[in-house]
């Protein structure tokens, strides 16, 4: 199976094989094994729930050095719009995009901007009854990849667009060329990101052959190097071009408030998405048009590599520009634009689930998996390293693991060889009384 990049990992030092992971883990993507945790990189989706449960900071996502922008002669920042809600002090937002040229940018792009462009092409195909319904945003990557190994069924209903970042990478490529007549390559495009699955999603693209974005930088990394520099801007470059309905979209719902649908639903959190796919393939919400779906609590705002408590960032939002002048944005609905916001890949079915590539052998796998997992105690209770009892089962049928490997199948086995060293004792010791009477 093709190997992907995955901007999750595992310190292995730091781990202490708990099993809060692999509880909280929604595609059953880590084991614990030996006394450490081990993901598996073809279930994992990079939803970023192990970086938020593991009690040890064992769990982490890699992003690009700060550093590596300097790598290119001329450099990009991709601005997430759940950057502007980390700051306390309502600042301007052309205070933040300006501190973001003042530590070493050349320029700065709104993915926001971008976002209310893809708003923009998504209402013109469901105008046109080009989609299937419900249709699903393409904008989160975690659940791109969820669909794609858990709810194949559910590809059709995947709106064919570019996530606003892939879409602001192109237009502040374009815009980088024409201003600069640097080659391309010499020209670096870098995404202040929220969340892991994002990181992933510059090497393993969805709906294009290789992403624009040419590094990730962590939210954290910037909104510690922007802090101090923001507080002291007093006349800021008048930057920002983007809108409510644009910056709304780093919220759970405000993808859905932009697009004005009133047959529509915004769920969050990896579980609650799951739940609600699960609704959509058994066909219990055929009176919703729209669906937004985030793998994080609150949106991008609840991202794993952001600073604030996602829960106030939300409550910023509306807020964010009572400070901010707004200038006219370059960037308009055309058909160049609507050329390039379009898929040029399909999404394909990741059968990453299957037990074999030959389909007798596999349905001889399944037959002896369903018998071992009748023998388990169905608990759930990740002892045995595995999420579920039906999981170790499928471990076992794979030959990743042992029946006894659970701790009460293992206490069954002792407490058998126990009695039979009980009944073995007894047999010796009767014959060798019978022995001395002799």
């Amino acid at each position: 199976m093709k190997q992907v990049f995955h901007s999750v990992t595992l310190d292995s030092e730091k781990c202490k094989g708990c099993t809060n992971c692999i509880k909280r883990c929604p595609n059953e993507a880590i084991r614990v094994r030996d006394g450490k945790a081990k993901i598996i990189k073809e279930r994992c989706i990079d939803c970023g729930e192990c970086i938020k449960v593991c009690p040890y900071h064992a769990k982490k996502a890699i992003t690009d050095d700060f550093d590596r922008i300097f790598a290119f002669k001329y450099k990009v920042a991709l601005v997430a719009p759940s950057l502007y809600v980390q700051f306390k002090d309502k600042p301007d937002v052309n205070a933040i995009l300006t501190g973001i040229l003042d530590i070493g940018f050349d320029d700065v792009f709104e993915v926001a901007r971008a976002a209310e462009l893809v708003t923009t092409a998504t209402k013109k195909l469901m105008a046109e009854g080009a989609l299937q319904k419900p249709v699903i945003s393409s904008a989160c990557p975690a659940i791109m990849r969820l669909i794609k190994v858990r709810f194949p069924n559910l590809i059709p209903n995947i709106v064919p667009l570019l996530a606003p970042i892939e879409l602001a990478a192109w237009l502040a490529k374009e815009k980088a060329i024409i201003k600069t007549g640097l080659n391309p390559n010499d020209i670096g495009i870098f995404f202040i990101t929220p969340c892991a699955a994002k990181v992933t999603c510059a090497y393993a693209p969805i709906g294009i052959e290789s992403s624009l974005v040419d590094g990730s930088i962590s939210m954290k990394d910037m909104y510690l190097r922007l802090l101090p520099v923001v507080k002291r801007i007093d006349n800021p470059k008048k930057l920002a071009t983007a809108g409510l309905d644009g910056i709304g979209w780093a919220k759970n719902g405000g993808e859905s408030s932009a697009m004005g649908s009133e047959r529509h639903i915004a769920v969050d959190g990896i579980w609650n998405v799951i739940k609600v796919f699960e609704e959509l393939e058994d066909e219990m919400l055929d009176d919703i048009d729209f669906v937004e779906a985030s793998a994080c609590v609150g949106g991008c705002v609840g991202g794993p590599l952001t600073v604030e408590n996602s829960f106030v960032a939300k409550t910023r939002i509306p807020k964010v520009l009572e400070n901010t002048e707004l200038s006219p944005s370059p960037y308009r609905w055309s058909d160049v634009v609507n050329e390039a916001v379009k898929w040029k890949t399909p999404i394909e079915f990741a059968p990453v689930m299957k037990l074999d590539d030959d389909m007798s052998v596999a349905m001889q796998k399944l037959e002896e998996l369903e018998e071992i997992a009748a023998r388990l105690p169905k608990l759930d209770c990740g002892s045995c390293g595995a999420p579920s009892c039906h999981a170790l089962a499928e471990d076992i049928v794979r030959g990743f693991a042992v029946e006894t490997d659970c701790v009460f199948k293992l206490r069954e086995r002792v407490r058998r060889l126990a009695m039979e060293m009980v009944d073995l004792e007894g047999t010796s010791f009767g014959q060798g009384r019978k022995k001395r009477k002799q």
